[in-house]
């Protein structure tokens, strides 16, 4: 087989192996044969280039009404923020409407109360007409001349994105839009039908405009439109792009836009490109994972067509092939190895920037620049269900630097990596043998729970099944349905042997309620965590062993007995920390884990400034963990622009952190690889973002209210007494079981109010409660 043919089938197997369990590699088995038998001879006979889409050159990266993923679409500061943003060279979107008087505006819709605030400045103005066929009623441009638009400013059309920079401006026109951007504009052409019947001329304003703007693109989703007008730009530098719509018919015809998509080479006759929405090219499965692609791209190209792809947003549901980030969504247009579209039409134009400008054509070569170092957070538990071996694999895989282990304990005296003590979030044990073993525990939760120390190992490992966590599911985001409950838990010491032998830097063990195991449990975990860390291997071993916890008596201890990274996780949101605190943490720990809010404080999901903590612990030479980053945009600030990248680089370039503590450590480990770090002056979409940057363009009367004062950190809370010896165990009964320490195992006495039994009909309504949502 030639080189070049082995190269493309090596980057085949790798876009299948993105799952590594035997599952998942049978999940992805025949999307990879149908890649490898639909592109393996393109590939081969495709002439080298670093780019694939047919000019050869970078995709184009067209911003749709500007930055319309935060800003209203089409608005003074949507336009304006693609400057400071995005790449130079991105092209500005404008969806052409035509006032009474023939002014050509630029608006999403047709229907202006669905983008403006017309309705308050003109009540009885509603009406109904038919567009394409379809009865319409609203407020429409043909209604009013362009001075009657004047004081109407643009609205927030998707209402799950944020009102706060509604009505700042003015409806814009073509020229406006001229001035803002000399670089490059796209005219879609959205309704020339409408307007005809409404004795306005969309083609003779588009043959004004172009005597005096330079138009890049124009777009028609109307055939007879283009092919009407091909002839006037035949001598031009402005592309012609058909469009094709989502569903439906072709309204200057009559014809499907699928019975159109299989005669290219006619279209080809008038356009010089297509414009489709992405699923042509990806489409998804009914329960959202990704379909094998479509010879779309490879068609408009054979017929010497462009292709550009519609509809990326980040803030749209992903496909779970994703995982939730956006950059990744662009790689499979852009950079998959086997084809390019030529461009994207995109709500939030910093993503495509980053993708195409720093991000694209990576390998496994390309350099790893040290920091910020990438923790997991209960292994990828963004792709897997906490804490299992699969959660850990796909870590693993995905470049983690350092993977972690929360541990908990089981009745038998076992140590396990868990994520939550309480197994009724994480397991499905409301539905096993054991649901009814609910116990009040005031010191570790104020409701029921079924803990780890109330079954055994064996109860555990045989009877109960993960859950994979769902921090966003109140906004409809799920994790990975398929395999919601796949994989297997794990001992410590299974954890310990898995991460032996991996390309890691290290294993971090966090650690919680040591004092409750040792008072209560007769438990003494540290002793046990370095035993098993010993009995692994570790005390011979390149392999960094990082111990967090959120008591300063565990750190305490660990720092007497060995030689550990010691972390001092602060559990809560503080502004600053007194410097006798800071004195304190450093007697015992090596470096501090803060919340995301800790160094950027956030009001109704707004940045409000930066702590300055940051330089304060570092000054103390303490290193600063950031937790916790999740890539699915409602876990995230406004600021950070749906991004996980943005949101990376903020906290790394911005703020300085040494490392980031992650469920998606796959983002972090490509953030660390992308290209434009050699750079002396990184680009504008690659600079950090400043804090207070989007309350900055608010009105006085939209801002976020102020916040309550967080706390300081002061000496008092951190530090505590020894951590209490614990007694020795009760003589053991007859059919005691050996734990996996030696000597037998802990048992956790009834006290007074520890039992449920007064409570036992809550608790069936909590049980019964949870195994409907579960």
């Amino acid at each position: 087989m030639p080189a070049a043919c082995r190269c493309e089938l090596q980057l085949v197997c790798k876009m299948g192996s993105r799952r590594s369990s035997a599952a998942g590699r049978r999940a992805t088995s025949s999307l990879v044969g149908f890649l490898i038998l639909q592109w393996l001879g393109l590939a081969c006979a495709q002439k080298s280039s670093a780019w694939r889409t047919l000019s050869g050159n970078a995709p184009a990266i067209i911003a749709k009404g500007g930055f319309s993923g935060l800003f209203p679409d089409s608005s003074i500061n949507a336009y304006s923020f693609v400057n400071a943003s995005s790449s130079k060279d991105t092209i500005l979107w404008c969806d052409v409407q035509l006032t009474k008087d023939g002014v050509g505006i630029c608006l999403p819709d047709i229907k202006l109360d669905n983008c403006t605030d017309i309705t308050y400045y003109y009540p009885n103005g509603r009406r109904t007409y038919w567009v394409n066929g379809v009865k319409t009623v609203g407020w429409f441009s043909v209604d009013y001349n362009f001075t009657d638009l004047a004081p109407v400013s643009l609205t927030q059309a998707i209402y799950s994105r944020t009102p706060n920079f509604d009505s700042q401006g003015s409806i814009l026109t073509v020229f406006d839009l001229r001035r803002i951007s000399p670089l490059g504009i796209w005219l879609n052409i959205q309704h020339d039908n409408f307007y005809r019947q409404h004795k306005l001329s969309m083609r003779s304003y588009v043959l004004s405009v172009i005597k005096h703007v330079v138009v890049n693109y124009l777009s028609s989703p109307e055939l007879l439109f283009l092919s009407g007008i091909e002839h006037r730009f035949r001598n031009t530098t402005t592309k012609l792009i058909f469009r094709f719509l989502a569903e439906g018919i072709e309204p200057s015809t009559n014809l499907t836009y699928a019975s159109l998509l299989k005669n290219l080479t006619y279209i080809k006759t008038f356009a010089s490109g297509i414009l489709v929405p992405k699923n042509y090219i990806w489409p998804v499965s009914n329960d959202n994972y990704l379909l094998p692609f479509k010879s779309i791209v490879a068609d408009a190209h054979s017929a010497g067509l462009e292709i550009y792809a519609s509809d990326f947003a980040n803030d749209n549901l992903f496909s779970y092939n994703y995982s939730y980030d956006p950059l990744v969504e662009y790689h499979y247009f852009i950079d998959n190895g086997f084809f390019s579209v030529d461009g994207v039409v995109s709500d939030f134009p910093i993503t495509p920037s980053e993708a195409v400008g720093c991000f694209s054509h990576l390998n496994t070569n390309s350099q790893d620049h040290g920091k910020p170092l990438i923790i997991s957070h209960n292994g990828a538990s963004g792709e897997y269900a906490d804490c299992t071996d699969m959660a850990y694999q796909k870590a693993v895989d995905d470049g983690a630097d350092v993977i972690d282990c929360s541990v908990q304990l089981t009745r038998d005296g076992t140590l396990v990596c868990m994520s939550n003590v309480d197994l009724l979030t994480i397991t499905t044990v409301t539905r096993s043998p054991y649901s009814s073993r609910l116990s009040l525990i005031p010191e570790i939760k104020s409701s029921a729970g079924i803990f780890t120390f109330n079954l055994t190992w064996d109860e555990i490992k045989n009877n109960l099944k993960p859950l994979i966590s769902q921090p966003e599911s109140a906004y409809g985001l799920k994790r990975n349905p398929r395999y919601r409950n796949s994989g297997a838990f794990m001992r410590l010491s299974d954890f310990l042997k898995f991460a032996l032998d991996k390309h890691l830097l290290g294993v971090l063990i966090s650690i919680e309620h040591a004092k409750f195991m040792a008072e209560r449990l007769r438990f003494d975990v540290v002793e046990s965590v370095i035993s098993a860390l010993n009995l692994s291997g570790y005390d011979n071993t390149s392999l960094q062993v990082m111990i967090q916890s959120p008591n300063s008596s565990v750190l305490e201890m660990f720092k007497q007995l060995t030689q550990y990274k010691l972390v001092y996780k602060i559990d809560y949101t503080i502004r600053d920390a007194d410097p006798s605190s800071v004195s304190d943490i450093q007697t015992f720990a090596h470096a501090v884990a803060l919340s995301q809010d800790s160094i950027y404080p956030e009001s109704n999901l707004f940045i409000t400034g930066e702590t300055g903590l940051i330089p304060k612990l570092h000054a103390a030479d303490l290193d600063v963990y950031v937790y916790l980053f999740q890539n699915e945009f409602t876990s995230q600030p406004w600021d950070f622009l749906s991004d996980a990248t943005v949101m990376i680089n903020t906290y790394f370039v911005g703020a300085g952190v040494d490392g980031i503590i992650t469920d998606f450590p796959g983002t972090g480990r490509r953030y660390k690889r992308h290209t434009c770090r050699k750079l002396r002056e990184p680009p504008n979409y690659m600079l950090p973002i400043h804090d207070r940057l989007l309350l900055s363009q608010m009105s006085p009367g939209v801002m976020p209210p102020a916040m309550a004062p967080m706390p300081m950190l002061s000496t008092s809370n951190v530090t505590e007494p020894p951590l209490p010896t614990p007694p020795p165990p009760p003589p053991p009964p007859p059919t005691a079981v050996p734990s996996q320490h030696g000597g037998m195992a802990p048992s956790l006495q009834p006290t007074s109010g520890c039992q449920c039994v007064a409570s036992a009909y809550i608790q069936l309504v909590f049980i019964c409660g949870f195994y409907l949502l579960v």
